[in-house]
């Protein structure tokens, strides 16, 4: 029996994890796809005249089960993946993208959507009505027979090329091995740190040896505490070659395929570049103002990076004697610059952040601010035996989502952090289908005698992340695809960002910064650190982000005619001016940049920065009436309940009261002079 075939006999209707086998999911897909393709003939067939509600709402319904499935897979390619499930990866994607291509090219469907004349006056139902005629025109329906085919085949192709990029910088990432055979050579490395890679070295058969690698609970702490500098710079090379470690499995191809495609599809579609097209569909709205607002943050964040860098190499000459810092010292110097001027040490912080303790702390945040609690369940089925599971309950003990946790690296996890969702949250017939909600992270393990401890900057990850998550938790939409994180993508990081606020309050931190082993909670001057350090090098934080930022812009604002660069010369134009540090030859950005050449940021990484503005401005609000203040906290859930329903826009002014505009961000920015 495939599990995947039928409705879900779990409970609470969850994933039956414990019942899938990888070769249940494509007999699944297929089978998914033909259902949903008959549900959307009869729509397209009917002989009713058409309404909103046998047409568009229709439509929108009625590929719930392919949804849940497919989402199913590629979250886990993506935190718990292994060859097998990557070669079907590559199978599965062109059957997808030729679906989508299916229902947005058909002319019969596309001419009755748009005659549709009965659009309810309700705003979510009118969103949905201007929502589904733009994604069928923006996708190709208007297009010649001839084109749509060429479409068809652009799509085909940038669905492969998107999992080979991913696969490609997983594959680096997990290979690159670095041995440490003399405990000497461990100097500066904390002691957990040190336990992790002796352990890593065991399992790999090399006992007596401390194993070091590219994933971000070995890297980042080699990187920050190593005081060997030649075996830092040994990691920092071999981490910017990720994704173009060997010929044969190198990315840079593969950018300059995506990148043409993207453009040659912007093009087919009657945009000027493949920005211009995703803009869109953004606050930003053209390529133009995104380079503004670009260009207004540099020119206030570049001065101050440089008098970042010039206090950092004052620094590392005095104390070390270091004539040039390099990229390799960064996270080294940075760390033990903050210790000095700020009193802020990470190690000795993190006995006050014991995972247990923030996880129970976030959860009593969440409580007090939107009156949700968290019943740890372990009822439900799981990909994998560290995934932590919860029934999130509103006051009248209603179930309102469950929640997964999968917080620490393995082999088959790609790095980063990600907050994801096994099934959206919708209403229909009456009933108000909940959501299944999941964020990713990759935090450090605990060891055998201590309880996993996160540094402040994971402390912000956790937050980041648990943000997104109570976006889609209290979801209450009518229409799956305007339900929850279903919004705009520079405004979706609004919610993820403002909820890292509070891992800066004393009200906030009181709940759960208490030491591991004395319990006593963090100490004020400890706490008017961490504030500190929230604009500690900020100017450098900032630059970095931008560089980013207009480095995706560069690569999908090329246009019709216009020459595709290899990527070494789109870096150096696109960025050459925040490269504040030596250049670093064999290495480069793009190879192993996920979020735009694989995930759904490309011409929209600078929403990070975006919806920080954003950010920086709702806060005041909380700010001015009490971070746990009801009254505001209720008026932002209305924020968070209405998803994609209502434009963002008017979403952000019923809150502060204000359009968007950058001085918030900006004065935080200037408290670092």
């Amino acid at each position: 029996m495939n599990p995947l075939l039928n409705a879900f006999d779990t409970p609470y209707k969850t994933t039956p994890f414990d019942q899938i086998r990888t070769e249940h999911f494509k007999p699944a897909i297929e089978h998914w796809i033909s259902v949903s393709k008959k549900r959307i003939h009869e729509i397209r067939d009917a002989e009713t005249a058409p309404s909103f509600e046998n047409t568009i709402a229709a439509l929108d319904y009625c590929q719930e089960e392919l949804n849940r499935v497919s989402s199913a897979f590629f979250n886990l390619n993506s935190a718990e993946t292994n060859e097998e499930l990557q070669a079907l990866a590559q199978e599965i994607a062109p059957l997808l993208s030729a679906f989508g291509n299916d229902v947005i090219l058909d002319e019969k469907l596309y001419q009755r959507i748009k005659s549709v004349e009965d659009t309810p006056s309700d705003a979510e139902s009118q969103m949905l009505t201007k929502k589904t005629l733009l994604a069928f025109e923006r996708n190709g329906a208007n297009l010649s027979a001839p084109d749509k085919e060429k479409l068809r085949k652009i799509d085909e192709a940038l669905g492969r090329l998107g999992l080979t990029f991913a696969e490609n910088v997983l594959r680096d990432t997990n290979t690159y091995t670095f041995y440490i055979e003399n405990k000497n050579e461990l100097a500066g490395l904390p002691d957990y740190a040190i336990e992790n890679a002796a352990e890593a070295a065991k399992a790999k058969g090399e006992e007596g040896k401390w194993l070091f690698t590219l994933r971000p609970d070995s890297y980042l702490d080699f990187m920050k505490y190593s005081e060997i500098r030649a075996h830092r710079e040994t990691m920092y090379r071999a981490f910017v070659k990720r994704g173009m470690m060997t010929d044969d499995k190198s990315n840079l191809p593969v950018i300059e395929q995506l990148v043409k495609l993207r453009r040659d599809r912007a093009l087919l579609l009657g945009f000027d570049s493949h920005a211009q097209y995703v803009l869109q569909e953004r606050m930003a709205k053209t390529p133009e103002t995104v380079f503004d607002f670009l260009n207004t943050l540099k020119e206030h964040a570049l001065p101050v990076a440089k008098s970042d860098l010039e206090g950092l190499q004052a620094y590392a000459k005095k104390h070390d004697n270091i004539e040039e810092l390099q990229s390799w010292d960064m996270a080294f110097y940075s760390e033990r610059l903050k210790k000095a001027e700020l009193n802020v040490d990470d190690e000795a912080l993190k006995p006050y952040l014991s995972l247990p303790h923030v996880v129970k702390g976030i959860f009593d945040i969440a409580e007090k601010l939107f009156a949700v609690r968290f019943e740890k369940t372990d009822d439900i089925p799981v990909y994998h035996e560290e995934v932590e599971t919860y029934k999130v309950l509103d006051q009248n003990g209603d179930l309102l989502s469950i929640f997964y946790m999968d917080l620490f690296p393995r082999e088959g996890k790609r790095g980063g952090a990600w907050m994801t969702s096994y099934r959206g949250q919708w209403k229909k017939g009456g009933h108000n289908h909940r959501p299944h909600i999941s964020i990713v992270c990759n935090f450090n393990r605990g060891t055998k005698s201590k309880p996993a401890m996160l540094t402040f900057q994971e402390l912000t990850t956790f937050f980041h992340e648990f943000g997104h998550a109570i976006h889609g938790m209290l979801a209450q939409g009518t229409y799956p695809s305007l339900s929850g994180t279903n919004v705009y993508w520079d405004f979706v990081e609004l919610p993820s960002q403002l909820m890292e606020n509070w891992c800066y309050e004393k009200d906030a931190l009181d709940l759960f910064a208490k030491h591991v082993d004395s319990g006593e909670k963090i100490p004020e001057d400890m706490l008017e650190n961490i504030r500190k350090q929230r604009v500690f090098l900020e100017g450098y934080a900032t630059v970095r982000q931008l560089s980013f930022g207009y480095l995706d812009m560069a690569w999908h604002s090329i246009g019709n005619g216009e020459k595709i660069p290899d990527v070494e010369t789109l870096e150096n134009e696109a960025i050459g001016e925040f490269q504040l540090l030596p250049k670093i030859d064999e290495g480069c950005i793009s190879s192993a940049f996920n979020h735009i050449f694989h995930g759904a940021y490309s011409a929209g990484y600078y929403s990070y920065k975006w919806s920080e503005m954003l950010e920086a401005q709702a806060f005041r609000v909380f700010e001015a009436n009490g971070v746990f203040d009801t009254d505001t906290a209720n008026s932002y859930r209305e924020l968070l309940e209405a998803g994609g329903s209502i434009h963002p826009s008017k979403l952000f002014r019923n809150f502060t009261g204000d359009h968007p505009n950058p001085e918030a961000l900006l004065s935080r920015l200037s408290q670092q002079k």
